[in-house]
């Protein structure tokens, strides 16, 4: 059966690969690579592993959920103007909230693959409000007139002749590197668990060889 993390992270690192070789990316939209690569590459691979190798399984839908607030509340506060420029000028401070952000996910990974039979279909509407809040984040990064974090943040270190302008377009493309990667990794793991469910209940409803159904059994 294919791990609906598995199936999210090979999505997202086909298309990850083919944008990157037709983009130059500027300091902002490298950091955006960067996140995705943790969050929707790694930690589903990762968690994947886990539960394949460790055989965990049955978890409360409590967990997932749990999870799901966790990962969209860090990853929103990450990219508010005032957080992003405090931890761009302190680099152990990014470091440490990059790798809150890589376990939020991890955790919210593991839950989704972990989460009991009977709550199993919990899975999707979790997935389906991730992607969409990140959707959000990213159309707001993409659409604003204006560069959201100003030379004191991702312009401090950059070459004399980067301007406002193009602090701009590199905000757009971490923008469109967002709304393309992030909603695509948890829809795709959003339909192989709808096809599982599926499956699951044709084969439980599916008649025994002596035209009995297995209720009960």
């Amino acid at each position: 059966m294919i791990s609906p993390a598995i199936a999210s992270a090979t999505a997202v690192l086909l298309t990850g690969t083919a944008v990157l070789l037709v983009y130059d990316l500027g300091h902002f939209s490298t950091h955006m690579v960067l996140h995705i690569a943790s969050m929707n590459i790694v930690a589903p691979s990762i968690a994947a592993l886990i539960v394949i190798r460790r055989h965990i399984g049955g978890t409360r839908p409590t967990w997932l959920w749990t999870a799901t607030f966790l990962q969209v509340v860090l990853l929103w506060t990450w990219h508010s103007p005032a957080v992003h420029d405090l931890l761009l000028r302190s680099p152990a401070a990014g470091l440490t909230f990059h790798a809150a952000l890589f376990l939020a996910s991890l955790f919210f990974w593991l839950s989704l693959l972990t989460t009991s039979a009977a709550s199993r279909w919990q899975t999707i509407p979790a997935l389906l409000l991730t992607g969409k809040l990140i959707c959000l984040l990213a159309a707001l990064l993409i659409f604003a007139p204006r560069a959201l974090y100003g030379f004191a943040g991702h312009l401090a270190d950059a070459p004399g002749h980067f301007s406002l302008h193009h602090a701009l377009e590199d905000q757009h493309l971490a923008g469109l590197l967002m709304i393309t990667a992030c909603p695509l990794s948890y829809l795709v793991a959003a339909v192989i668990i709808t096809m599982q469910l599926i499956t699951r209940a044709e084969i439980s409803a599916a008649p025994m060889p002596d035209g009995r159904l297995p209720i009960g059994r």
